[in-house]
């Protein structure tokens, strides 16, 4: 399945006892629907206040409508901020986490000198001027194989920092400003920390991505204007 959701009332993707997370909706919705549901997976676990455009999720289910349909069953059992775009029978052996090829995201600024409420919770309003050609020059290195521990919390569960990016640019969309990334996979918190660091210090990338402390980068954006635009996978564009 491919959903869409605006991450602003959940605690996040995965479930936790007692919050609202987008996992603990979309199982109540499965449950409702199917009369077996087992093997929940999904592309990317984004965090507290984080939206998606194109996340993806596999799951084994019985006993309900057709892939055709379901779709169609489930939306009407999930909060408005929530929706399946699709839905169709995965290949044999398929899972939405580990046969991902890449994932690709999207921060957006919003800069213009007056804030829209049309925006609050889905971007990162910054009025001041933006020097658009250094954070061009910022992005340019990002593409190929780093060490990214510079832009990741020091205390974390991961033990290997080094990622292939793929893509990585900055885009001007009327009063937006998108900075999108496509990689293998990410570090908690490391588009964001990238963002961070290219609005704070955009020089310092080269020497970062050698492997340098977290202390050496700049601040972490917040999470609202982040966004998981898409999942590639083996004969997938």
């Amino acid at each position: 399945m491919t959903l869409e959701y605006d991450g602003s009332p959940f605690r996040g993707w995965a479930a936790q006892p007692g919050l609202p997370t987008v996992e603990a909706a979309l199982r109540a919705a499965l449950a409702e629907t199917f009369a077996a549901v087992e093997g929940l997976a999904v592309a990317g676990r984004t965090d507290t206040g984080v939206h998606a455009l194109g996340q993806v999720v596999s799951v084994d289910v019985e006993g309900g409508p057709p892939p055709e349909r379901a779709a169609a069953a489930l939306n009407p059992r999930l909060p408005d901020e929530i929706a399946v775009v699709s839905a169709a029978e995965a290949p044999a052996g398929f899972h939405a986490r580990h046969s991902a090829r890449s994932r690709s995201y999207r921060y957006r600024l919003f800069t213009r000198a007056t804030l829209s409420p049309f925006e609050v919770g889905r971007s990162w309003w910054v009025p001041r001027p933006l020097d658009e050609d250094a954070l061009a020059a910022a992005a340019a290195p990002l593409p190929g194989e780093h060490d990214f521990r510079a832009f990741t919390p020091t205390r974390t569960q991961h033990d290997v920092f080094v990622r292939v990016v793929e893509r990585a640019e900055w885009i001007r969309r009327g009063d937006h400003l998108d900075f999108e990334i496509t990689a293998d996979s990410y570090l908690r918190h490391m588009v964001r920390s990238l963002v961070g660091t290219m609005l704070e210090a955009p020089e310092s990338l080269p020497e970062l991505l050698a492997g340098a402390d977290r202390s050496a980068a700049g601040a972490t954006a917040p999470p609202w204007g982040l966004y998981l635009v898409s999942v590639a996978y083996d004969g997938s564009p």
